[in-house]
């Protein structure tokens, strides 16, 4: 078996740990083309290290689970050693386990929520319930403000001061206005680093578990097309602050399972967090939002993340086609009764509720001409592919008169505000010109029309 070298102690594995396993591939007795690839390669020799050390936390975390878990890397083995002397292929087989790996070392020790943290939930739920019968629009932006901890924190960013080209902001170099002397030297003998992109960050004091004394929350903006930032949070212990991981960086080699608290728009997704007190404790209400929902979890900071109170809140729109359009200039054009009639109709055939992306994808939305090709189909079926930046909320047909276009309504996210209420566009072109769309406003109110309370998994995204 060619992969008896690094793994050979997984054959006498059961009840016993896995300390040699923790060394790695053993490049004195290499034989397989797999084998002597990866004791060639220093990158390779690093990932089989990692994998080592990674399997054999989880293996001693995992008591009666872990001849489940021997197997699966067995199983694996027999993919990786399939990639024989292709070092591209080995890496990408290492990568993929270590990931998978380490999710499940991550959820071994994340924290797991308790009847406190259920109770919390409810009052949320509760709360938001009675302020929905008032205010059906707002009823979670309202109850979210009334809980927000807006006493004991002092707010700071990073400086940028020297406006040179390609400078970045850094850490304040003298002591930021509520910053005790005591939290000062504590904050300097951490080296605090956080800071993504041209520097961006701010940091936020805060007593978050209790103690007396304030925690340091660190949010950084990491940058990317999607806006992404992440937020992490550093206990005050003694005259440092120290966090389970560190502030502002990935850390790929990291086998605690740990990582930040949250992120934020990663792919141009619609969240955000906001530090609230329920049941004595605080937490972290992160909010991810789509079309008809808003989900809040409630997170412990100083913890890693696995399970969590989640609040659902559903929400129905009336959607309408304001006849007289704007454009980014503010250039009014009225639309003519035809053109809005239609489409006042096709906006009719849109849920309400939920998202429904593209559709099937054999049944046309627009009559199919005889002689079409089946490469061309696809144009009277969707509206095209989407992309990250956006939410398709459907595609519906356009009639104009007696001629069939194709529409899609998309928007940001479940992005809305009391000024503009729902951001959302609908988009309008004849099959296969897709140079020649038109874009017209969507108006959308909502309502909130009940929630629901959960227990579920923290694993968001758009």
């Amino acid at each position: 078996m060619t992969y008896r070298l690094s793994l050979a102690t997984l054959l006498v594995l059961g009840a016993v740990a896995t300390p040699a396993f923790a060394a790695g591939l053993d490049c004195s007795r290499a034989a397989a083309d797999v084998e002597r690839a990866i004791c060639a390669s220093e990158n390779l020799r690093k990932l089989d290290f990692q994998l080592s050390s990674v399997y054999g936390k989880l293996a001693a975390a995992q008591g009666p689970q872990r001849a489940t878990l021997r197997r699966a890397q067995l199983d694996w083995l027999k993919v990786r050693d399939r990639c024989a002397a292709d070092t591209g292929c080995i890496a990408g087989r290492y990568e993929e386990r270590l990931a998978a790996l380490r999710l499940q070392l991550r959820d071994v020790h994340a924290y797991r929520p308790d009847d406190v943290d259920r109770q919390a939930l409810e009052e949320l739920r509760q709360a938001v319930e009675t302020m929905r019968k008032t205010d059906a629009e707002f009823p979670l932006e309202k109850v979210i403000d009334a809980l927000r901890i807006k006493t004991g924190i002092t707010v700071f960013a990073n400086r940028n001061d020297d406006h040179s080209a390609g400078s970045v902001a850094q850490f304040p170099t003298t002591r930021p206005k509520g910053v005790t002397a005591d939290e000062w030297r504590a904050l300097r003998a951490s080296d605090i680093e956080g800071g993504g992109e041209n520097g961006a960050a701010a940091y936020t004091l805060l007593d978050v578990d209790g103690d007396g004394q304030r925690d340091l929350v660190i949010d950084t903006y990491v940058g990317g097309t999607g806006l992404f930032g992440e937020t992490n949070v550093l206990r005050r212990k003694g005259g440092r602050f120290e966090g389970l991981t560190t502030p502002g960086q990935a850390t790929p080699d990291d086998d605690s399972g740990a990582s930040s608290l949250y992120t934020t728009g990663g792919r141009g997704a619609n969240q955000s967090g906001e530090w609230i007190r329920l049941r004595g404790r605080v937490y972290a209400a992160y909010q991810n939002s789509l079309y008809g929902v808003d989900d809040v979890y409630l997170l412990r900071p100083l913890t890693i993340v696995g399970e969590a109170p989640k609040l659902s809140v559903r929400y129905r729109y009336r959607l309408s086609v304001p006849k007289v359009q704007s454009d980014e200039k503010g250039t009014k054009t009225t639309l003519d009764s035809a053109l809005h009639r239609a489409l006042s109709q096709a906006l009719r055939k849109i849920d309400t509720r939920q998202a429904r992306d593209i559709g099937p994808a054999d049944t046309p939305l627009c009559p199919v001409p005889a002689g079409t090709s089946d490469d061309e189909r696809g144009n009277y079926t969707s509206y095209g592919p989407g992309h990250y930046t956006f939410e398709i909320v459907g595609d519906v047909p356009v009639w104009v008169g007696q001629e069939c276009r194709i529409g899609r309504v998309v928007d940001w996210f479940g992005a809305y505000s009391s000024k503009g209420g729902l951001s959302a566009a609908f988009w309008v072109r004849k099959p296969g010109e897709y140079d020649r769309e038109q874009t017209y406003t969507v108006d959308g109110v909502r309502t909130a029309t009940g929630t629901t309370a959960s227990i579920a998994r923290f694993d968001v995204g758009n």
